[in-house]
């Protein structure tokens, strides 16, 4: 009722208002509102703005200061046109250089400030200003590596930093392996490790902060770009924050994070390791022996699947003809594959990993190495030194080596004085006095009375020798006989030489000369063995067992002859290749077989049997070398002719009768495998020069080590008279063997934890390549924990094959080569690459995808074969097969962690900045940076916590002496 009411009389007023002013009163009511509100508007304009003048006039004649003159001369400036900023090009006065660089530096403003700052202002000044800053920044840092010298950073530091890392790596690695499978990933726990073993051999400093964490590792990059700056600037560039914000961000998020990332990526590092060494061709051999030393399981997947792939594509082939048996021996190589990579993964996932060396040891049958053999062999004789002084009969071997380093000695000695009284010099009784002494050394040193310890020997041989001595001149065959029973005593005492062969040192030999077979890989399960190259005549592999039994055996037959000759070509090389088929008959059964040489395998085979048996070299005569026309059809049929009587002639049953230890040779020649050649050619073309001063120098340092100082200095006195080489060589062994034990015990003066970059031994850091050479092999091999006897013969050996291949001046080459490496047409180099690499074609290059796994797998397997594949023999014979591989497998190991990889960038970045700026307090500014390292804190808490007990006791003390004298 309420609502109609009001609206009954509000039409009932608006009738009445229609009816009384009109239907147009409405429009005029709403412009008198319009009027009035309008008209109260502007005369409160008026008013407020008579009042606003009025207001200031006051202020013109108050004690106010009239404005400043800046602003307006800064409004005149601003409407002025902008005049153009004028940028000197030079950058490092080298055209060559400042043209890529000058190419860098706008393609990173393009890239990186261009494209957004041109959507906030159209103005180029200030991308005029920071290239100005660039530029300027540059040539600082151009003419601060002008000043520098560079040779010790490259020769010394970035050797012993290197050397440093591998150190640490090696010591984690041994860490792990003690822990045994009590941890679950074997890669993280060896990353904090790793950086466990770096704080405590750096002591001030651990990286893992900057290495495993994005966010650290960017502030990092930041703190230091901007010391940089800070020093390379002018103080006005610098204080102006925004420009230099800027150029921080581009160096250090546009250029050192990505190119850091790519150096430490292990892919990255496995191709470019593929790619150095890519004119090598990988062997069957190696890859298989990668395979079985696998730990990795994605690695065998990968190369399964790969061979799983190409053995599927093969089967689809319609074939026929001569092509049939080609396929049939590839897909019988992808089935072994595929076997060896299964019962790989088998034993890694089951956990039950075999030792080789124990597995060898358990076995029972092992090869025989000779005695003699083992005397004159660097690599056996380490072991057979080892056992010797394990049993107290290290003075038998000593004595048998002094004694043929004196009779070497003496005979020089000799020669050297006859050429003299030639020439009508006179010298017999000093000569004769120096050798007479020196033979009574080595009597007082092994043989008589106050020996210790004393080589027990028949008694009436030592007094004839005492006799003659005394009443006789010395001649080099004076202690031959006394030698002679020394060797058959060592040959026969159960104590020595046959209780060796039973003991575990024996068989590690055994893998470092390798002569150790894995016998879990001798054939199927199944009982079924089949080849390494797939043969389809099911040919074996003849164990080192068989082949070191088989001369005994009378009842063994072998025939070979030279069935087919062809001439292959293996990426663009073209050789021959002689198929050799091979008959071995026994009392029970025939075996056949097919092997491929090549004439150079012919002819290291036969250079390694003529040195082995000399009087081979006048019955065997191999057919010689053919330069030209070499692959003529008629060439290689006589050539075939000519090898097949040189291999009659070598199977000729009297022959391996006159020399039955050659039949392990034959045997390893002609088994179905790759040949492992003894020698390469560099090896061939120094044999003449290194063989014989190799083996007089290791019989006169021990000779000299042996005998007393003062009879070492009569021996110094002596070679003085010999040639130049004599001179050094006479030098050389005194610097480097007198400061060692008589009886050349293992020594282990190098501490657990410390860097190398200490000196590391005598008149080494003088020669450069000496020192880097030593440095690397103590390292990757590991030769500090081995014997030092090898080490000191290493040493040797590398310093007369320096000074034979480049003489005196090998330092001053190196030099000459440092000033190449920064020279200006080699740093122009560098930069055209790193801008090809970041701008290809002058555009921003995309970021390369992530390859897939099972491809990075098997670069990673195609890598390790390509190292192993690329080491000489030379080396093996030296340190030891299985010590060369063991080495090479574990820097490659290395490279295969990105955390490291970053480490170690890190570590040159930063030896390179402190020899850039000597002055400039880097190291401290290194360990402040760093100073956040969650390592370094514990290393910190664990050092006080071993420390504070100690400083409580000695408090406690000096309390209690207080007290009392209180």
């Amino acid at each position: 009722q309420t609502s109609l009411s009001i609206w009954g009389w509000g039409s009932l007023g608006l009738v009445l208002f229609l009816v009384t002013f009109g239907p147009f009163a409405i429009f005029y009511f709403a412009f008198y509102i319009l009027c009035f509100v309008g008209g109260g508007f502007v005369v409160t304009l008026l008013f407020g703005k008579s009042n606003s003048e009025k207001y200031l006039e006051q202020c013109e004649h108050s004690f106010l200061p009239c404005t400043s003159v800046g602003i307006p001369k800064c409004i005149e400036e601003m409407k002025r046109e902008a005049r153009p900023i004028k940028i000197d090009r030079r950058l490092t006065g080298a055209n060559i250089i400042d043209e890529p660089l000058q190419q860098v530096i706008q393609f990173s403003l393009r890239d990186y400030v261009q494209y957004w700052y041109y959507t906030l202002s159209d103005d180029e000044s200030f991308l005029l200003e920071i290239r100005q800053a660039l530029q300027y920044a540059l040539v600082q840092f151009s003419a601060r590596s002008k000043e520098t010298d560079w040779q010790p950073y490259f020769t010394t530091r970035l050797v012993d930093d290197f050397g440093t890392h591998l150190r640490v790596f090696r010591k984690a690695q041994q860490r792990i392996a003690e822990k045994g499978d009590q941890m679950k990933d074997q890669a993280e726990e060896l990353v904090d490790t790793f950086f466990e073993v770096e704080v405590e051999m750096e002591k001030e400093v651990c990286r893992d902060l900057v290495c495993t964490s994005p966010k650290d590792e960017e502030g990092f990059l930041r703190d230091l770009c901007e010391v940089l700056l800070y020093i390379l600037l002018p103080p006005g560039d610098f204080q102006n924050k925004i420009m230099r914000y800027f150029v921080r961000e581009i160096l250090s998020r546009g250029i050192l994070l990505p190119l850091i990332n790519q150096l430490s990526d292990p892919d990255y590092i496995n191709q470019y390791v593929i790619w150095m060494i890519r004119d090598s061709n990988c062997n069957y051999e190696a890859f298989m022996n990668i395979i079985k030393l696998s730990d990795n399981i994605g690695e065998l997947e990968a190369v399964k699947d790969k061979a799983s792939e190409e053995l599927q594509y093969l089967r689809s082939l319609d074939t026929a003809g001569d092509d049939i048996n080609t396929i049939k021996n590839q897909i019988n190589s992808l089935l072994y594959v595929i076997k060896v990579c299964d019962s790989r993964i088998q034993r890694l996932q089951s956990g039950k990993e075999i030792d080789t060396v124990k597995l060898a040891a358990n076995f029972g049958k092992l090869c025989t190495v000779p005695l003699d053999h083992i005397l004159v062999d660097n690599v056996a004789l380490q072991f057979f030194m080892d056992y010797m002084q394990q049993t107290g009969g290290q003075a038998h071997l000593f004595f048998w080596m002094t004694v043929e380093g004196y009779r070497v000695t003496a005979q020089q000695q000799l020669e050297v004085l006859q050429s003299r009284q030639k020439d009508g010099k006179h010298q017999t009784n000093q000569t004769k006095g120096l050798l007479r002494a020196a033979a009574f050394g080595v009597y007082e040193q092994y043989l008589s009375e106050k020996a210790s310890p004393r080589v027990n020997i028949d008694d009436n041989l030592v007094a004839k020798l005492a006799e003659t001595l005394n009443h006789e001149d010395p001649t080099p065959e004076i202690f031959d006989d006394i030698q002679r029973k020394v060797y058959e005593l060592m040959l026969r005492d159960e104590r020595f030489y046959p209780s060796f062969k039973q003991n575990v040192l024996y068989v590690r030999m055994l893998a470092e000369l390798d002569m150790l077979k894995d016998p879990s890989f001798r054939g199927s399960d199944d009982g079924e063995g089949e080849s390494f190259n797939g043969s389809p005549t099911g040919s074996i592999n003849l164990s080192l067992d068989d082949l070191s039994n088989g001369p005994s055996d009378e009842t063994v037959q072998l025939h070979a002859y030279i069935s087919d000759t062809g001439v292959c070509n293996d990426h663009g090389k073209t050789y021959a290749l002689y198929a050799i088929t091979v008959h071995r008959r026994n009392a029970n059964s025939e075996e056949m077989w097919k092997t491929y040489r090549r004439y150079s395998d012919f002819h290291d085979f036969h250079m390694r049997i003529t040195e082995q048996f000399e009087n081979l070299a006048n019955i065997l005569k191999l057919p010689g070398k053919k330069t030209f026309n070499n692959m003529d059809r008629e060439f290689l049929e006589k050539r075939k002719k000519d090898l097949n009587a040189y291999l009659q002639l070598l199977l000729n049953p009297e022959m391996m009768k006159a020399s039955p230890a050659l039949a392990h040779y034959v045997y390893d020649f002609l088994e179905n495998k790759a040949y492992s050649k003894g020698k390469g050619d560099f090896a061939r073309k120094m044999d003449t020069f290194v063989n014989p001063l190799r083996n007089s120098m290791r019989n006169v340092s021990n000779a000299v080590k042996s005998i007393p100082d003062s009879l070492a200095e009569g021996m110094t006195k002596m070679s003085d008279n010999m040639g130049k080489m004599s001179e050094r060589l006479g030098q050389d062994i005194k610097q480097s063997f007198f400061k060692v034990p008589p009886l050349m015990q293992k020594t282990y003066s190098d501490p657990d934890h410390c860097r190398v970059a200490a000196p590391i031994d005598d008149n080494v850091d003088d020669n450069i390549p000496l020192r880097v050479m030593l440095l690397l092999m103590d390292e990757v091999f590991d030769l500090k924990e081995r014997n030092q006897w090898l080490r000191r013969n290493i040493k040797n050996l590398l310093q007369q094959l320096i000074r034979a291949t480049y003489g005196d001046t090998i330092n001053r080459k190196i030099v000459d080569h440092v000033d190449w490496m920064t020279s200006p047409e080699q740093v122009a180099d560098a930069v055209k690459r790193f801008r090809d690499a970041f701008w290809p074609n002058g555009i921003l290059a995309e970021t390369v995808p992530r390859r897939d796994k099972a491809i990075r797998m098997r670069t990673r397997v195609a890598g390790k074969t390509k190292l192993l594949e690329v080491m000489p023999d030379e080396l093996k014979h030296i340190i030891g097969a299985e010590t060369t591989r063991k080495g090479i497998l574990r820097v490659f190991e290395m490279f295969q962690h990105s955390q490291l990889n970053k480490r170690m960038v890190y570590v040159f970045l930063e030896r390179f900045l402190e020899t850039l700026f000597p002055q400039n307090k880097f190291p401290e500014l290194f360990n402040k940076l760093h100073s956040r390292s969650k390592q370094m804190q514990r290393y910190k808490q664990r050092l006080h916590s071993t420390q504070a007990p100690s400083l409580q006791k000695s408090l406690l003390v000096s309390h209690i002496r207080l007290l009392m004298h209180l």
